[in-house]
C-alpha cells in the first residue's frame, strides 16, 4: 500500500499540481487558516475530488470550525477521522485531532489515551514529544502521545504541526513523518511524503 502524506496546507492545498499516485492520501490537519468555515468547505471540495482511491483527513488547530461538527455527505472513500478509526485493505488507521478547546481543558491526553491498540498507521496533528517537533529551541510534541506510540508501536505515525520540521525518521518499529508542507512564514516549500506500507 502506497500513502501520500501531507499536512500543513493552510489554504495553499490548491498549489499542489500534479500530485504523486498513491493507494490512500492523507491530510494529518490544518488545511485552514483561520478556521473558518468557507476555508474548510475550499479544503473539502478539493480533497473529495483527489483521484486517490480512498482519502484519510483528521482536523488540526486551525481547523477550529470543525470542533464538535458531525460531517455528512462525504463520498464513500472520504473519511474523516475524529478519534476514530477506519479499515482499508485490511490496514487500521486511527486519526486523532488537535482542537485548542481540548488542548485547554486537557481533554487531548484522554484522546490519545483511548487511541486503540491494534492500530497500523496512527494520524495526529501533533507530534510525539522528541520526534520531529522542534523548533525555535524548544520542542513542542507531546509527553502522552509518545508513550502511547511507545506501547502501541503503529507502523506508521503520521502528523505535522512543527513547519520547521519537516522530515522523516525511522525507528525499531515506527516510521514517523511530519509532513508539513508550509514554513513559518506559510510559504508552500515542502513536497508531499510518499511512504509505503
Amino acid at each position: 500500500m502506497k500513502i501520500l502524506h501531507l499536512s500543513d496546507t493552510h489554504g495553499c492545498h490548491r498549489q499542489l499540481n500534479e500530485l504523486p499516485e498513491a493507494d490512500i492520501v492523507v491530510h494529518s490537519g490544518d488545511f485552514c487558516m483561520v478556521g473558518i468555515k468557507k476555508e474548510a468547505i475550499y479544503f473539502l471540495n478539493w480533497f473529495c475530488n483527489l483521484p486517490h482511491r480512498h482519502k484519510i483527513f483528521i482536523c488540526g488547530n486551525h481547523d477550529n470550525c470543525l470542533y464538535g461538527a458531525n460531517i455528512g455527505g462525504l463520498d464513500k472513500n472520504v473519511h474523516y477521522l475524529c478519534n476514530s478509526e477506519v479499515t482499508i485493505d485490511g490496514i487500521k488507521f486511527y486519526g486523532v485531532p488537535m482542537f485548542i478547546e481540548d488542548c485547554i481543558t486537557k481533554h487531548q491526553a484522554q484522546d490519545y489515551a483511548d487511541i486503540s491498540n491494534d492500530i497500523d498507521v496512527l494520524v495526529t496533528h501533533n507530534p510525539p514529544l522528541g520526534i520531529l517537533d522542534f523548533d525555535n529551541g524548544i520542542y513542542y510534541g507531546s509527553k502522552e502521545l509518545l508513550q502511547r506510540v511507545s506501547d502501541i508501536k503503529p507502523k506508521i505515525h503520521l502528523f505535522g504541526h512543527i513547519h520547521n520540521n519537516y522530515g522523516m525518521i525511522h525507528s525499531q518499529h515506527t516510521v514517523f513523518s511530519n509532513a508539513s508542507l508550509v514554513d513559518n512564514d506559510y510559504r508552500l516549500t515542502n513536497k508531499p511524503v510518499i511512504i509505503e506500507l
